[in-house]
């Protein structure tokens, strides 16, 4: 199994990988697909109009996290990597003003997204809880072309035909021989462990030689690019403050207690569990500029995109002995883990809760520490699952819909319980009893088990015991 760290770490915008990303990336990409004159339905006129229909938890909570906004800007050929966020309010405003899209290829597309976007409140559609269907139209309203794509967590999307050759045999004999390419293709924690006793090697090492593969002499100044994208992320959220958007009016506060935080250092009156502050600050910076639709690294989803980063900072600025030479480890080590968690489980809010997600980016965040702290690979293993146990059920049932309440505090609090299994597996020699993969086929199983209000709909839980107003 190969799963890239920039498979894992991908540079877009919030508020959502799976609800903003995702639909953005499968409508750019529908896009992209009609420059072919041969994708064309046989008998269909000339390419006029656009439409598309939200399912499952992208119609439930689809405004909450922009996904109309993001067929948008993706029906006008942008991506999140290149989008400018600055921008999307002058393009979003345009196109619902001139009910029109204009892509160079294709000219003037008809696209009036208050009539040719529809919310989909019914049973969703089978392959996965996040599908949407992207059509084209000729100017007859004939079909021109329909597609069905599902977006499967952390900004990743995958077609109708793609996803069922994914559960195909001959599709996992594929991915089989493919992974054979790679020097340690694990696919497993166990196997992770047993290829770094046979061959002598960290998880960290393991992995590098692995992108190596791939990516060449391009690794480190592309590892070095995700490393400052999340630090520009909390330095901005740790100057911005006022109400984030979407109508909860929930203020800002990661400003303020950083302040706070920076005027009692070198003070006396300072207790020792203070630093829990500064993790939970970095980390509620970066998920109140998720919240606000800033620029922000899936880590490995937007939803939890600041547990890696702020355990990353709290790491390079609060202990002794820290250096930037191993933040490269650090993101090697966190991708690692969070690739077999989503090999093996899922790290989709809508499919298994939060535990998938927040839960996920605290066993890599853990992991990670614990190897640039001088973790041993057993010590590693240990971390990342004590952090993903003590996740486990954890459901996903944000307000209005929108990453904010429960989601901001809850990165703020897996950051706490990373740093702390980090310290717990250190404080061992890396045996334990349940095994991370035990770890991460329970975590399946009990989303599988997961009531649907309380995967990433909003009709569950904290979503709908509102105080009153």
């Amino acid at each position: 199994m190969f799963l890239s760290v920039f498979d894992v770490f991908k540079i877009g915008i919030g508020p959502s990988s799976s609800h903003t990303m995702g639909p953005m990336v499968a409508a750019a990409r529908f896009i992209e697909e009609l420059h072919d004159r041969n994708f064309n339905i046989p008998g269909a006129g000339k390419l006029h109009r656009l439409g598309a229909s939200l399912h499952g938890s992208l119609a439930f909570t689809g405004k909450g996290h922009a996904t109309d906004r993001a067929v948008l800007l993706g029906f006008c050929g942008y991506t999140p990597e290149t989008l400018d966020p600055n921008a999307i309010d002058e393009i979003e405003d345009r196109v619902r003003r001139e009910k029109v899209v204009h892509l160079e290829g294709l000219g003037t597309l008809a696209f009036d997204p208050d009539v040719d976007l529809v919310f989909d409140w019914g049973p969703p559609l089978e392959g996965h809880a996040n599908g949407l269907i992207l059509k084209a139209f000729d100017k007859a309203g004939n079909a021109y072309q329909t597609r069905t794509f599902y977006s499967i967590g952390g900004g990743f999307v995958v077609t109708a035909e793609e996803l069922a050759a994914q559960k195909n045999d001959t599709q996992s004999l594929h991915n089989e021989k493919a992974a054979r390419a790679f020097p340690y293709p694990f696919g497993s924690a166990k196997e992770m462990l047993d290829m770094g006793i046979t061959s002598g090697k960290t998880i960290a090492e393991m992995k590098r030689a692995n992108e190596r593969k791939v990516y060449g002499a391009d690794l480190e100044p592309k590892l070095d690019r995700i490393i400052e994208t999340m630090n520009e992320c909390i330095d901005r959220g740790l100057a911005q403050d006022g109400i984030l958007p979407g109508g909860l009016n929930v203020k800002r506060r990661a400003k303020g207690i950083h302040e706070s935080l920076k005027a009692e250092q070198g003070l006396n009156i300072t207790a020792p569990h203070v630093a829990n502050d500064w993790m939970s600050v970095y980390a509620m910076a970066v998920n109140e500029e998720n919240a606000a639709g800033g620029r922000v690294v899936t880590s490995p989803t937007n939803g939890a995109a600041g547990v890696v980063p702020a355990v990353m900072r709290y790491y390079r600025h609060h202990c002794v002995g820290a250096s930037d030479a191993k933040l490269r480890d650090f993101l090697l080590v966190a991708a690692a883990i969070g690739g077999l968690i989503k090999h093996n489980a899922s790290i989709s809010g809508a499919e298994v809760g939060c535990q998938g997600e927040v839960g996920s980016a605290a066993a890599m965040a853990a992991g990670a520490l614990c190897a640039v702290l001088g973790g041993t690979n057993a010590q590693v293993e240990n971390a990342a699952e004590i952090a993903l146990e003590h996740h486990l059920g954890m459901t996903c049932d944000p307000a209005a819909g929108l990453v904010q309440v429960p989601c901001i505090e809850r990165n703020a609090l897996g950051a706490i319980k990373a740093v702390s299994a980090a310290s717990l597996s250190l404080r061992g020699d890396g045996t334990h009893f349940m095994p991370l993969d035990n770890c991460i086929q329970v975590m399946l199983e009990t989303g599988r088990d997961m009531n649907l209000k309380y995967k990433e709909t909003s009709t569950g839980g904290i979503a709908v015991n509102l105080p009153e107003c």
